[in-house]
């Protein structure tokens, strides 16, 4: 290769950021020889670099895990706790409004029937209290006691009760004895936290 194409080529290989041609490493000055490239490592960040997670970050974490710890720890009520808790609290609002309790474990033998009527009438008096302030309530079946009704086909057990025998399929023809009663809305007393339902009235002392 002639000194002058050699020349040409060292010329634009340079200029393009490639090798020089190994003819050419002869005519370089003595220590200049070109040096293979060292081969480049990714960066590792310093450890003063690496991303630590924000403050609030920090502290939103640790308040999750302290509500949660918190959730975790308190008591789950079940839906039957829930229900017997209910009814329950329902039971100490008959007992103090009307004294439904003492009424019904008074044994009556000892009183004529005008003190046992003049008792229930303030047992009454309470007792419908609670009702109309807790309790919405309207008959199952609408319509007077002897009446002649009839029940349909498909009819819900649980919200009418057959008397007697019944023969064949329904609808049946019968006579009404009780109307039934059906809740149709709910207002019962909140249950606070540390209450001992089971304690339907406490004991009173006078000093």
């Amino acid at each position: 290769m002639s000194r002058l194409l050699l020349a040409f080529l060292c010329f634009f290989r340079v200029l393009f950021g490639k090798k020089l041609p190994p003819g050419a490493i002869a005519f370089l000055p003595e220590g200049a020889a070109p040096r293979e490239a060292p081969k480049l490592e990714a960066a590792k960040p310093a450890a003063k670099d690496v991303a630590k997670p924000a403050a609030r970050d920090v502290a939103k974490d640790a308040g999750a895990a302290a509500v949660k710890d918190v959730r975790d720890d308190r008591p789950r009520v079940s839906a039957g706790q829930h229900h017997r808790d209910g009814a329950l609290a329902l039971l100490a609002l008959l007992q103090r409004e009307g004294r439904l309790v003492d009424f019904l474990r008074e044994p009556l033998d000892g009183f004529s029937d005008a003190d046992i009527g003049a008792a229930a009438r303030d047992v009454h008096r309470g007792c419908a209290k609670v009702l109309d302030q807790h309790l919405s309530l309207e008959p199952v079946m609408p319509g007077a006691e002897e009446a002649k009704v009839a029940v349909p086909k498909g009819f819900d057990p649980a919200e009418i009760r057959l008397i007697g025998e019944a023969k064949g399929e329904p609808p049946f023809r019968g006579t009404l004895r009780h109307h039934g009663w059906r809740v149709v809305d709910a207002k019962l007393p909140a249950l606070a936290e540390g209450v001992d339902r089971m304690v339907i009235a406490p004991a009173e002392v006078e000093l």
